[in-house]
């Protein structure tokens, strides 16, 4: 399969995408959405890459996919994400997914690269990869019946880097001796999602105030 183009698939994998993703080791996993609200904001597009670079984007229509929610929650593919907290909520709320096993590249990065507050993809990227990402698309309308070449761009930009990002991260995990720090939070991701869907997602109720 070429690993430098990008599909674009409507409501759910088709069963080649499917066999080659459980197949996968890795897979890096993104969403756009109509908004930043989850319960409000329906779910537009799921894009995925795995270890030999093969990117598809699904596009929601229907709330029903099968065979993406095989794959997503299959206990042999290590989904890789970059603020996972808001994608699994977004797959769990639109489409009943319930992701795992999760990494975070956002939690491993407020974690180890403790010198910097700007932990932003596009921050991890140019300082771990030496590679510019272009933002511009992010806020677009992702519910466009046809996504524009640009906005395919875009998409696939956000999760070609996951994986290569969270193979340097684990790196500064273990040299700090931070990794069972890292996977005892990722392992929480679950728990904190739920709290998020039913109307915690401002509070932290581990706060004494």
């Amino acid at each position: 399969m070429n690993s430098t183009q990008t599909v674009v698939l409507l409501d759910d994998l088709d069963e080649e995408r499917q066999r080659l993703y459980l197949a996968s080791r890795y897979l890096a996993v993104d969403t756009e959405a109509m908004g930043l609200k989850t319960q409000r904001d329906r779910l537009c597009l799921v894009q995925m890459c795995n270890e030999d670079g093969v990117i598809t984007l699904v596009q929601t229509r229907r709330y029903q996919a099968p065979r993406l929610r095989a794959v997503l929650e299959a206990p042999s593919v290590q989904k890789i994400f970059h603020f996972a907290r808001f994608d699994m909520a977004a797959l769990k709320r639109w489409l009943g997914i319930e992701v795992a096993p999760v990494f975070c590249t956002k939690i491993a990065s407020r974690l180890t690269r403790t010198y910097t507050d700007r932990h932003g993809l596009k921050d991890l990227v140019a300082e771990l990869l030496a590679i510019e990402l272009d933002k511009e698309q992010q806020s677009s309308d992702w519910a466009a019946e046809t996504l524009s070449p640009r906005q395919v761009a875009y998409a696939s930009s956000d999760v070609i880097h996951l994986i290569p990002i969270y193979r340097k991260l684990l790196e500064r995990l273990e040299r700090e001796q931070r990794l069972d720090l890292a996977l005892a939070c990722m392992n929480v991701l679950p728990t904190r999602v739920a709290l998020d869907l039913a109307g915690w997602e401002e509070e932290d109720i581990f706060s004494h105030h």
